[in-house]
């Protein structure tokens, strides 16, 4: 069958079937893929529905740090990525040897680590966190205790602006998507649009600045920091018609689906992550056909990762 004349929808329904598989898909990957998701999501929460079905394949389509969480968790699981180019710059800003190096000058220091990391760099931590539960991380480690944060520095800051910790080291690394967005043009947008809801979704790391600017008080307006599925219970319950988003503009697709009535606004119309743009629907297709591309987290370095993981998630739970 040549790949022209695929009528990819049907025949990854098809497939999915065949195979037992489900397909997973971050908030900011494009419609056709959202379209043809069984789970959208965040990464961790993605991971962990998928671990909680029967499928055999897992497809992912989000980065690579992703799958590979869905590999730690789901070991016994096919984890597929359709693209492995599709990285993530805010992980590669800190390698394995750099954290090594890190800790041998640190070596009392407790090291939390972003989830947006590489399996190795969960490995050689003693906590993940997300945006989301970063303070509340922190704040259950005694106060005694150095800590090195990595790798986003935006958001590094704003839990120790939060927590008004002194002893926080924070790793230099950022997104190259929030490393764009700039407290004056955030104002400038919520001079333009008055009487519009400003809401910031904490678990990306792309508005981790954002943040960090509203606790320096950069921002000039009330804003609601909220989960994507705290996001999407504001906008549906909300008596407000109008928002500005402060995200990776796929989530945009989704609001839009479900509040067809309502009008939705991008803090920046180029708040676009490349990696996550690389996935298409027809590299789902030759994914599942090909089984193809697997992502494995060998298992000394999976039941280490875990740890910190698991760490987060009792805290937080």
């Amino acid at each position: 069958m040549s790949v022209l004349n695929v009528d990819f929808t049907k025949e990854i329904a098809r497939l999915k079937k065949e195979k037992n598989a489900v397909i997973l898909a971050h908030n900011y990957q494009i419609p056709q893929v959202q379209d043809i998701a069984d789970f959208i999501g965040d990464s961790l929460k993605l991971s962990k529905m998928a671990a909680d079905t029967e499928a055999s394949i897992i497809v992912f389509c989000g980065v690579h740090f992703m799958a590979e969480t869905a590999s730690i968790i789901s070991p016994d699981k096919t984890v597929l990525i359709p693209d492995l180019d599709a990285g993530c710059s805010l992980a590669s800003s800190i390698n394995p040897l750099e954290l090594t190096e890190w800790k041998k000058q640190n070596p009392e220091a407790i090291v939390v680590s972003y989830v947006n990391t590489s399996a190795e760099i969960k490995a050689l931590s003693d906590y993940c966190c997300t945006s989301a539960n970063a303070t509340k991380v922190v704040e259950n480690i005694p106060l005694e205790k150095t800590i090195l944060f990595l790798p986003d520095m935006f958001l590094g800051a704003y839990v120790a602006e939060v927590t008004k910790r002194k002893n926080i080291k924070i790793w230099p690394g950022e997104c190259h998507v929030h490393a764009g967005i700039r407290s004056e043009d955030i104002n400038s947008m919520l001079k333009n649009y008055k009487n519009a809801e400003f809401l910031i979704h904490p678990e990306c790391s792309c508005t981790s600045s954002t943040l960090y600017h509203l606790s320096k008080g950069d921002i000039n307006k009330d804003s609601k920091i909220l989960s994507t599925e705290g996001m999407m219970r504001e906008v549906k319950t909300s008596t407000n018609n109008q928002f500005i988003v402060a995200t990776e503009t796929g989530i945009l697709y989704r609001m839009k689906m479900e509040n067809p009535q309502k009008e939705f606004i991008p803090i920046k119309n180029d708040a676009v992550c490349k990696y996550m743009k690389k996935i298409t629907v027809e590299k789902v297709y030759n994914s599942l056909v090909n089984e193809i591309f697997e992502v494995k987290v060998p298992p000394e370095i999976a039941s280490k990762a875990k740890i910190p993981i698991e760490r987060m998630l009792a805290i937080t739970a």
